[in-house]
């Protein structure tokens, strides 16, 4: 994310609350990426749709239906991003750019593989009573989504930033837009309108990858040798993927919280929507997550390790290090301060938000502990990013394991003690996580100079 760093940056030197107000703008549109515009079109597309398609089920179908791709294709790519997402890191910090898209190209032959074969075997062996056309859709579906995250990760690298913002909102846009005007033709309509709309997103996305970088090699595996290749992140990203959907799933597969949708498709009314609204409520703190992260610590890591790499004075060493750790502390307190004000104006409005939506205000304490734990869920981002830029892969590998340990365990446990409890489990366990990982962090930073001389 350097590169979106440095235009960060440049907006907040004009030192204007124009500039202010589009760099968390920027940020937040950026760091909100497909999984928050996802859930705005799919809620979007089944409002407009509720008065033209008939039966309503078909709309709750198309939805569960969305959230499975969503859902599947980013635990099945997971393990795939964070190992290319450090190749490319690597790479442009030795500046053997032309390396970056033949290995592109390797894991998008990858993830096309894995995803295709894993949907056609569900579609083939669990959808069996669906028609053709739904069946061929959400194996489409699977595999064009499974690329886009792929894909995203080239935004690191790229200077088009515009053109990036541009690009996901008209994506989600013509997404809503297709899905809405082929809603006349049912559940496969609006299935179809997804698919294409996502089709596109995909095919701009790769079109900005082809104007930033170039290769006399079309393709290449080479992120996957040993010297490049770490498995602790593989393990990293299918955990942490894993324990942010866990609670969800353990909520539909339950036969008191769940029901069956369409084919091996479960959802869960009484859970599924206070999670979906809650996920909303965290675009500021992603903002601010940002521009913290990309300016004010990324600033000071490179001061750091700049000045111990050029051979500075200790006295220097030691007040660039405070300066990051200060940036640390800063911009977490931040992210829970921004997370904590939106979660306020959210506690206030959810009633009307639940009566716009025509939905109980029953579901009301549900959506509150929701919010509380989608919030947690950003501080978490927040320090697991610091993590990583300290290389601090154990850390990460463990907290992540922990998350998904945790969540498991203790929404099984929600889940026994009755509705009063429920959304507690994802609560909890994001908080106990949060805070080990706050304590970790801190004893790091506080040996930050010793990691650092000894690793030389």
């Amino acid at each position: 994310m350097a590169g979106i760093g440095f235009e960060l940056r440049k907006m907040l030197q004009k030192d204007t609350l124009l500039g202010v107000m589009k760099a968390y703008t920027y940020a937040g549109i950026i760091s909100a990426g497909p999984w928050v515009l996802s859930i705005l079109g799919i809620l979007m597309i089944g409002v407009l749709s509720l008065p033209f398609v008939i039966p309503t089920t078909l709309i709750t179908q198309f939805q569960v239906s969305v959230t499975a791709l969503i859902m599947g294709s980013l635990i099945i790519t997971g393990p795939l991003q964070l190992v290319f997402t450090r190749f490319a890191a690597d790479r442009i910090f030795e500046r053997q750019e032309e390396l970056i898209l033949p290995n592109y190209h390797g894991a998008s032959l990858i993830a096309t593989a894995v995803s295709g074969l894993f949907a056609l075997v569900v579609a083939g062996f669990f959808m069996a009573e669906q028609s053709l056309l739904y069946r061929l859709l959400m194996v489409a579906g699977f595999v064009v989504m499974s690329n886009v995250w792929i894909a995203i990760i080239f935004m690191s690298g790229m200077k088009q930033y515009l053109a990036v913002v541009w690009i996901f909102f008209g994506g989600y846009a013509l997404t809503v837009l297709l899905a809405l005007w082929l809603r006349r033709y049912g559940l496969e309509g609006l299935l179809f309108g997804f698919v294409v709309g996502q089709l596109v997103l995909l095919a701009a996305t790769t079109t900005m990858i082809y104007r930033s970088y170039t290769s006399r090699v079309f393709i290449s595996f080479e992120m996957f040798n040993r010297k490049s290749f770490y498995f602790s992140l593989m393990a990293v990203g299918l955990f942490y993927n894993l324990g942010v959907w866990i609670d969800k799933l353990m909520f539909w597969y339950n036969p008191a919280t769940g029901q069956q949708v369409i084919g091996p498709l479960y959802a869960s009314v009484i859970y599924d929507i206070p999670v979906f609204l809650a996920y909303l409520a965290v675009i500021p703190g992603m903002a601010v997550f940002l521009v913290r992260i990309e300016t004010d610590f990324a600033e000071a890591y490179d001061g750091f390790f700049t000045a111990v790499r050029e051979g500075n004075s200790l006295e220097r060493i030691e007040l660039l290090r405070n300066q990051m750790v200060s940036s640390v502390r800063t911009g977490l307190y931040e992210i829970l301060k921004i997370q904590a004000i939106a979660a306020l104006v959210l506690f206030a409005a959810g009633g009307a938000l639940l009566r716009l939506l025509d939905i109980s205000e029953l579901y009301l304490p549900l959506l509150y502990v929701d919010v509380i734990g989608a919030s947690l869920q950003v501080l978490l981002l927040g320090v697991l990013n610091i993590f990583f830029y300290l290389d601090q892969r154990r850390a990460v590998f463990g907290l992540s394991l922990a998350f998904v340990a945790l969540n498991g365990f203790l929404t099984w446990a929600t889940l026994q003690l009755g509705p009063a409890w429920y959304g507690y489990g994802f609560a909890v366990a994001l908080l106990i996580v949060v805070m080990v990982a706050v304590y970790v962090l801190d004893r790091k930073l506080e040996s930050l100079e010793y990691d650092t001389f000894m690793l030389q």
